[in-house]
This record gives structure tokens, C-alpha cells and sequence, in this order.
């Protein structure tokens, strides 16, 4: 009656689920702004919008001064600059950044 029961104790263990390849952190290439890509990179919602006080608070310092006065400093769109650690920190996550300066808050979109 209770066969099934000795049969399940001699069953070989399930292999772990494979789910591909592990992620990689970004190393240097974000610097000081790793747990800005962090916080984007674990987020499920296509689209996270922070104010500059909350990124801030994420990164444990003040943005510099370019941050609050010029949008290139978020990476405009068409820029042929190379990018920076900032730019990394989303761009690595998988988000772009539109930055609101009146506002100051900044929506990240995945990509």
C-alpha cells in the first residue's frame, strides 16, 4: 500500500534549475555610482522615476553641480561623447534616463 513511499526515498535529487548565464557586476565602470546601477538593475518595473534627493540617499552623496544644471550631464540623447560613470550605471542596467531639472527627478525606462 505504501510502495510509493520507498520509492520515493531512492530517487536521485533534482538538479538545481539552470537559468542561464550569472550576471556580472559592472566592475569600474561605474564607480561610485554601482549602488545607482544596482538599485535600477533589481528593479522589476519597466520604469523607476527618483528625485535627485533619492539618488542621493542611494549613493550616500551630493549629485555635483553639472547634475542640477545640465541635462548633458544625464547623457542627452545623440551624444557623442564617451560615456560616463554615471551614464554607465543605468545604461549597464538596461535604462535610459530622462531627467526633469524643474522637477529634478530623473524617469529610468528598461531598454
Amino acid at each position: 500500500m505504501f510502495e510509493w513511499i520507498r520509492n520515493c526515498r531512492h530517487r536521485a535529487p533534482a538538479r538545481p534549475l539552470e537559468l542561464g548565464a550569472p550576471v556580472q557586476e559592472p566592475g569600474a565602470s561605474v564607480g561610485e555610482y554601482k549602488l545607482l546601477y544596482k538599485y535600477l538593475h533589481d528593479r522589476y518595473a519597466n520604469r523607476v522615476v527618483l528625485t535627485f534627493a533619492e539618488i542621493e540617499d542611494l549613493l550616500g552623496f551630493a549629485l555635483p553641480g553639472p547634475a542640477r544644471q545640465n541635462r548633458e550631464w544625464w547623457g542627452g540623447a545623440g551624444s557623442t561623447a564617451p560615456r560616463s560613470a554615471q551614464s554607465n550605471s543605468w545604461t549597464l542596467a538596461s535604462r535610459t534616463a530622462v531627467v526633469n531639472m524643474l522637477a529634478q527627478s530623473v524617469v529610468f525606462d528598461r531598454t
